[in-house]
């Protein structure tokens, strides 16, 4: 029997070289992350450990939730993990970016083990990595030994037939996947994208797609790298091991999207797996908008929203928010001309940085409603618990924030 690439990808990096789905296997970690929404409980655990890194060159401490210091306790913190990265020689990133942006553009490379205490790190899968969040305790004991003890999780093909139309995007997909699977569809299991139509689909939306993974409670999404692969680590001077899945590998579950037929998705609150067509929530009224995040705050999202603002402007109404993924997004975004667009159309340009997504910034009131590119509209995230929040594709944001009410981006 063949293996999955999960399987494949676990079995190299364990002393288990034949692992298959089920089995347990202690696993030697490509790079390890934590960041300052639990990174002072991980640096605790750590210490409680012995306070050794095992190898300070594989060890990431990010700050980003709260940047810069929205709290005097965040203050607080940020000096922690500031002082423990520099004792132990641990890379630094202060304000530079979210977690996982920053990871992809540094470090990360197909094939790779990747941890992080943040459950969006299985993100990286993007690329063909298996990068996975756990709790500051196992981040801890993968930052002082170097492994992580696992169980091979089954894997859920998603097989993607076909193209995306014109004014869908990758974000509709996921959100497609998540309402067909459920939030607990695919707990502890991998969320495989293969077939004919994985080969359309941009690297970047790539990212998209597995960063939301876990909405469907899956240990990790992932794509088998291929010449889009190539072509973005050849940008990134690096290279990896590139793993695919066999022809006869066994799967739990087997999921069939025609990409073609595919249409923008909204979820509605407070649920990301309460999806539904845009149509079913066209012309909601809305007093924010929101381009930003791990999950859709790279340059292509940008370039998607830019052209839809371009020479307009937002509803007198609606607060926008923009938000880069990271330094390099935004210095990109600033040479392209796309901050100037935003600024022109009245949105308002934040800090990279978790932003909006974590309630860092722009946070509702009582009976508002924001509609964003994010990952999470859980109650409270983002303000009041009478606010509410929608998710969407950075087109649907934009042509919404234009409108002042939900707007289907077909229709524009």
């Amino acid at each position: 029997m063949g293996k999955t690439i999960v399987e494949k990808i676990l079995s190299h990096a364990s002393d288990n070289s034949d692992a298959s789905a089920g089995e347990i296997v202690n696993a030697r970690v490509s790079f390890m992350m934590t960041n300052d929404a639990v990174g002072e409980l991980t640096v605790d655990a750590f210490e409680k450990l012995g306070g050794i890194p095992w190898d300070s060159a594989r060890i990431a401490v990010i700050l980003d939730h709260y940047i810069p210091a929205t709290t005097e306790d965040a203050a607080r913190t940020h000096k922690l993990l500031r002082d423990f990265s520099r004792k132990h020689g641990m890379h630094l990133f202060d304000q530079t970016g979210v977690c996982h942006q920053v990871m992809l553009e540094s470090f990360v490379s197909p094939g790779d083990v990747v941890i992080g205490t943040d459950s969006h790190t299985c993100t990286y899968g993007g690329i063909g990595a298996f990068s996975t969040g756990v709790g500051s305790t196992d981040g801890a004991a993968a930052m002082a030994t170097g492994k992580i003890w696992l169980r091979v999780p089954e894997t859920i093909r998603v097989e993607l037939i076909g193209k995306l139309s014109p004014h869908v995007h990758p974000k509709d997909l996921i959100l497609h996947v998540i309402g067909t699977l459920g939030a607990d569809g695919a707990t502890y299991q991998a969320l495989e994208f293969s077939g004919e139509g994985a080969a359309t689909i941009s690297v970047s939306g790539r990212f998209t797609i597995c960063n939301m993974a876990v909405e469907a409670g899956a240990k990790a999404g992932i794509f088998e790298p291929d010449n889009e692969t190539k072509r973005f680590m050849a940008e990134r001077g690096r290279e990896g091991v590139y793993f695919k899945s066999d022809p006869d590998a066994r799967y739990c579950k087997h999921l069939k999207v025609d990409l073609s037929k595919l249409g923008p998705q909204v979820s509605c609150p407070w649920a990301v797996d309460n999806a539904v067509p845009v149509e079913e929530v066209q012309g909601t009224r809305i007093e924010q908008a929101f381009i930003g995040s791990c999950t859709n705050g790279r340059i292509e999202d940008f370039r998607t929203a830019a052209k839809i603002l371009k020479g307009k402007t937002i509803h007198p109404e609606v607060r926008m928010l923009v938000t880069p993924a990271s330094q390099e997004v935004y210095m990109q975004a600033v040479t392209e001309g796309l901050i100037e667009t935003f600024i022109s159309a009245g949105a308002i340009i934040c800090n990279p940085g978790c932003s909006a997504c974590f309630g860092g910034q722009g946070m509702l009131w009582e009976g508002e409603v924001c509609i964003g590119s994010h990952n999470r509209n859980f109650r409270a995230r983002m303000g009041h618990k009478n606010s509410k929040v929608y998710l969407a594709s950075p087109e649907t944001v934009a042509v919404s924030a234009l409108s002042g009410k939900i707007e289907d981006p077909r229709q524009h």
